[in-house]
């Protein structure tokens, strides 16, 4: 449905498609593990499609409902790259196209005064008028970075930066299944200029796979972060702070590093119930000029057991800028450039150069130095609905082994959205 300026959605659909295909021509490597991104030249494609659909139940109540189908192959198996370049592959094995439940959740909104505004809809978000200061608590399935560090110019995979630690704090080890997707309880409280979030949600049984714990005295991920939205020079922007604490059947770095023989040198053979990760994730945000956005990302964890959920970042610095099209008379287009440096913590370093793997990374040895990987992107409009992006991602160091590349990867991404 369309409706007027202020007027209430009983319901909305949204549909988003996109599709990409990655390349890198070979790349000098002085040898390659079980985990490393293939040397050779190699192309993949991958598509992720999601249907959105939002109802509003009762005043302030909506249930939302996206399935969702991926399908095909990241590059090398989505291997060998900390800040892997395609956000829209995961790590589930069989390249078949597969239809999966992405979201279920029940949003409850209480209005707190403050005014009020209209919002005009979207994806997962009925257009109507509310109030300025809100509380909203949502209970369900759904991916926590729909709620947490939502970076305006660096949280869509699908239309901006495409890299891992771009379109998410890389040190972030954020509670989430295969697919980028967990179930739990969240809130978020937004007053005027600033806004206070908590959440908490399932981890995965076994590292970077589909079935979750359910058992949350057992392994659980944790969250709260505050956010202020400001003005400089009439500019908006805004500053995130985000602490995170999770727990699960995690394997211990230090405990295989200093008795490898004991765990035949494999993390998964030292996991106990118990072990933590935690730490935190800076963001900023700030319209700079006209159509100029810039951000910037700091994150980390203290790197004492293994990468569970996400991805093998220990340390990460991320920034970048987006000019629209105007200045060139194509308003809806975009370009871009964006930088994300990973480092790995001491234990986690010396797991790897030991021949250890995790469930991205292992090239049999290390010769250890930051992973950088750079996006420069064009996205061009080609209708309404229709957008495509030529991207050009370079990687030096890749799994953090200067032994390795560097890596040119060049895509074509096609989005449609409505």
């Amino acid at each position: 449905m369309e409706p007027g300026e202020g007027e209430e959605e009983s319901y909305s659909v949204h549909f988003q498609l996109t599709t990409s295909t990655q390349y890198h021509p070979a790349f000098a490597a002085k040898y390659s593990g079980p985990n490393s991104m293939g040397a050779e030249a190699e192309h993949a494609t991958a598509l992720v499609s999601t249907l959105y659909t939002d109802l509003r139940l009762w005043r302030g109540a909506e249930l939302i409902f996206n399935p969702e189908i991926s399908g095909g192959k990241g590059l090398s198996r989505t291997l060998g790259v900390a800040a892997f370049p395609s956000g829209i592959v995961y790590r589930v094995g069989d390249p078949a196209p597969a239809v999966y439940l992405a979201r279920l959740a029940l949003r409850q909104t209480f209005g707190l005064g403050g005014g009020r505004v209209i919002t005009d809809g979207g994806a997962n978000e009925l257009a109507g008028t509310v109030d300025r200061d809100q509380l909203t608590i949502t209970v369900g399935r759904l991916s926590v970075a729909d709620i947490f560090n939502r970076n305006r110019w660096a949280s869509e995979p699908t239309e901006h930066f495409y890299n891992w630690a771009l379109f998410a704090p890389g040190a972030w080890d954020y509670p989430a299944d295969t697919r980028g997707y967990t179930w739990g309880a969240f809130v978020d409280l937004a007053i005027d200029w600033w806004s206070a979030r908590a959440g908490i949600g399932l981890e995965p049984k076994y590292a970077n796979l589909k079935e979750m714990e359910w058992r949350i005295d057992k392994a659980r991920g944790l969250m709260v972060e505050y956010e202020v939205r400001y003005s400089l020079g009439e500019r908006p922007g805004a500053t995130s702070l985000l602490l995170f604490h999770n727990t699960a059947r995690m394997g211990s770095y230090r405990q295989v590093v200093d008795d490898p023989a004991a765990y035949g040198n494999n993390i998964a053979a030292s996991r106990e119930d118990g072990r933590t990760k935690y730490g935190f994730a800076l963001s900023i945000d700030q319209e700079l000029a006209h159509g100029l956005g810039a951000f910037v990302r700091l994150s980390a964890n203290d790197g004492r057991n293994e990468s569970w959920a996400f991805t093998e970042i220990d340390r990460n610095l991320a920034f970048g800028v987006i000019q629209n099209g105007e200045l060139w008379r194509r308003r809806r287009d975009e370009a871009g450039i964006g930088v994300s440096i990973s480092g790995l913590s001491p234990a986690h370093k010396a797991y790897l150069a030991g021949g250890g793997s995790g469930f991205i990374l292992g090239d049999g040895a290390l010769s250890y130095a930051p992973e950088v990987v750079s996006d420069l992107f064009y996205k061009l409009r080609l209708h309404d609905a229709l957008w495509f992006t030529v991207l050009y991602q370079p990687i030096v160091n890749p799994g953090y082994n200067r032994d390795r590349g560097p890596v040119h990867v060049f895509s074509g991404r096609l989005h449609a959205a409505f």
